[in-house]
């Protein structure tokens, strides 16, 4: 039995190779397959099967593309009823790959129709060797139960069965395989390793050591993190089959005229991909930034509309393919155009542009020092905000400004801060399509703030691991 692990940044998304001598499967792929093709080619190994634990809310899952690439079958859960060929299992049914026993458990809560697969290594003992539980046990943390309009307690009602009755019934020595680890939203505190045991978790798993079953479904129903937009899309895109990536239109490069010419479109929008100090200087008037360095589909997929052409503002081609495959990953699949010789271009073409001044920690302290009326908006999470904030700042995280941006006053100055700068320079271009004008972006944010000592150290900008998106 041999394990290889596959981590996506950003979404925090691990997928595994699990291989014999001569064959192997793939759990929970991403969309882009070429990893898991290049890996079995390096192993020798042709991959047979394709195991789903479930429907997939943070992410577009490559099943589709890895089966037709390789010809194996796809597993997936009876009860997700999916609508594309596969071979459905649900409780106790068992499948070899070579001398691996595959069993089936359903262990439903994060989402209705999960299943973890229990892999006995026949060749070593009689014994369950490893688990692939998806999201239904992390290290340190369990999967969240409320992502489903009113379904929270009857799921985190069955998630408190699943964990205790069927996954904590394995041995302790059992090693433990989630989809996700430290940074993903489908948990509230996961921890940084990316495997453990059962053993390992049934002592110092905070979540399992809640053995009333009303407290445990109320801490998994209350003071949750935000679920971005997409997690409400990708569970059904996933259940019907994703499109298959080598059907999906190329990424045309425009002249700055052309590009011009589409933005006007309906039902179109223009993305920039880059840092916040680029996109301040100047940008498309009426683009998203979004710096394709931070957490990019997580964002992408919150904030930008699925039913809409994208075209792309960045700094080279490289960067216009790259940025396609990550919003690939979260759904977004009409990126028609790239902005070809980038803002340069743009300016030389005498085309107007926007602009965002940015301001330094020490502006923005000189200003809380001083008598100018102005609004600083703190667009971090709640949790984030509550942690540590500077005195008099709006609290309305990124996404919310969507929708919440009625409360702040156009006729006031606005400054925008995050825990660096790329939430906050969504944030301003958020603030300048709903047509703020006087918007400024604080760079460095919370932790250049906290550097030049004007506040404390806030413990969730500097942790390495922790569920905040910076």
């Amino acid at each position: 039995m041999y394990v290889e692990h596959f981590f996506v940044k950003g979404l925090a998304h691990s997928s595994y190779l699990l291989g014999g001598e001569e064959t192997c499967a793939i759990v929970d792929p991403q969309r882009d397959i070429e990893v898991y093709l290049h890996a079995a080619e390096e192993m020798g190994m042709k991959i047979t099967h394709i195991l789903e634990t479930h429907l997939h809310a943070d992410f577009v899952s490559g099943h589709l593309d890895l089966a037709d690439a390789t010809g194996a079958t796809i597993y997936a859960p009876k009860s997700a009823r999916c609508r594309f060929e596969h071979r459905a299992v649900a409780e106790g049914d068992t499948f070899r790959i070579e001398n691996m026993r595959i069993r089936v458990l359903e262990t439903p809560g994060h989402t209705p129709e999960h299943v973890s697969y229990v892999v006995t290594d026949r060749g070593r003992g009689k014994e369950p060797a490893a688990v692939f539980c998806g999201d239904t046990l992390f290290v340190g943390d369990v999967g969240r139960p409320d992502l489903f309009p009113g379904k929270a307690r009857e799921l985190a009602h069955k998630l408190y069965d699943s964990l205790h009755d069927k996954l904590m019934a394995l041995p302790d020595f059992c090693d433990v395989y989630p989809s996700h680890g430290a940074g993903s939203l489908c948990g509230r505190a996961m921890g940084a390793k990316r495997w453990t045991t059962i053993g390992y978790e049934r002592r110092y798993n905070p979540v399992l050591q809640i053995s009333d079953r009303e407290e445990f479904i109320r801490s998994l129903t209350t003071n949750m993190p935000a679920a971005p937009d997409h997690f409400s899309r990708c569970s059904a895109i996933n259940g019907r089959g994703p499109a298959r990536v080598h059907s999906l239109p190329g990424i045309l490069l425009m002249n700055p005229t052309r590009f011009a010419r589409a933005a006007r479109k309906k039902n179109t929008v223009v993305l920039d991909i880059r840092g916040y100090d680029a996109f301040g200087g100047q940008h498309v008037p009426g683009a998203f930034n979004i710096d394709i360095s931070g957490n990019f589909s997580t964002f992408a997929g919150w904030v930008l509309p699925p039913d809409q052409d994208i075209l792309l503002v960045g700094g080279s081609d490289v960067e216009a393919y790259e940025a396609g495959v990550l919003l690939r990953r979260v759904g977004l699949d009409r990126v028609v155009g790239y902005l070809d010789g980038g803002m340069f271009e743009w300016s030389r073409a005498g085309l107007p542009a926007g602009h965002v001044p940015q301001i330094s920690v020490r502006e923005l302290h000189q200003l809380m020092k001083g008598r100018r009326e102005f609004t600083l908006v703190d667009v971090r999470s709640a949790g984030e905000y509550e942690a540590l904030h500077i005195e008099g700042a709006v609290n309305i995280p990124a996404p919310d400004l969507r929708t919440r941006h009625g409360s702040l006053k156009k006729s006031r100055p606005i400054a925008v801060i995050c825990s660096t700068g790329h939430r906050s320079s969504l944030s301003a271009s958020l603030l300048k399509r709903a047509g703020f004008a006087n918007v400024c972006n604080v760079a460095g944010g919370m932790m250049g703030y906290s550097a030049a000592g004007y506040s404390a150290q806030c413990p969730m900008c500097v942790a390495p691991h922790v569920p905040a998106i910076l």
